[in-house]
């Protein structure tokens, strides 16, 4: 019998990485947590593929993954005749957002001790985002992710950029406390 997988623990790096991969207008049609879902569904029913691996495999095989069941939604929509605009690789995107989400912290010849350092650093930090208040998150992944100004957050959330600054400063000072707690 194969031992129980402890795959939920990864939900929420998986659900920001569906957010951070799914498009404007893909997004509005689809749910990250519905993509999520049906990964970590997946990922249970074939816990051979999990097993005996470490975190870096499983998060490598939990991204594929979830760039199948992402493409696949977006196949279907299109199936649907609805007008979804998706040319890059989903699973050169996640790998891409992945990256970017937290930059390089350990050179590509670390030691496994520093490569398992730096996926709980990861995993941790998509914790502490997901707990986050949806305002705060938002505006945390749009300036820092996606690279817009207040102004152009302000305008997608339909608020203004005061408003919006005051959400980013209280992310990060949240985000800080979290991460910090955990160290």
């Amino acid at each position: 019998m194969v031992a129980e997988l402890d795959l939920e623990r990864f939900r929420p790096y998986l659900t920001l990485l569906a957010r951070l991969s799914l498009g404007g207008a893909i997004r509005a049609k689809v749910s990250a947590s519905d993509i999520v879902q049906n990964t970590l569904i997946e990922a249970h029913r074939n816990p051979g593929k999990f097993a005996g691996r470490v975190v870096e495999q499983q998060l490598a095989l939990l991204r594929k993954m979830l760039a199948s069941n992402a493409s696949k939604a977006g196949r279907d929509l299109r199936r649907q005749k609805r007008d979804i605009d998706r040319e890059q690789s989903l699973d050169a995107m996640l790998r891409e957002s992945s990256r970017r989400l937290l930059g390089s912290l350990a050179a590509d010849q670390s030691s496994p001790s520093e490569r398992a350092m730096k996926n709980e650093a990861i995993l941790l930090v998509a914790d502490a985002l997901e707990s986050l208040p949806e305002a705060q998150r938002e505006a945390v992944l749009l300036h820092y992710v996606d690279g817009l100004s207040t102004r152009e957050i302000g305008e997608r959330l339909n608020r203004t950029a005061g408003s919006v600054a005051g959400q980013l400063m209280r992310g990060l000072e949240r985000l800080r406390e979290l991460v910090g707690e955990a160290y």
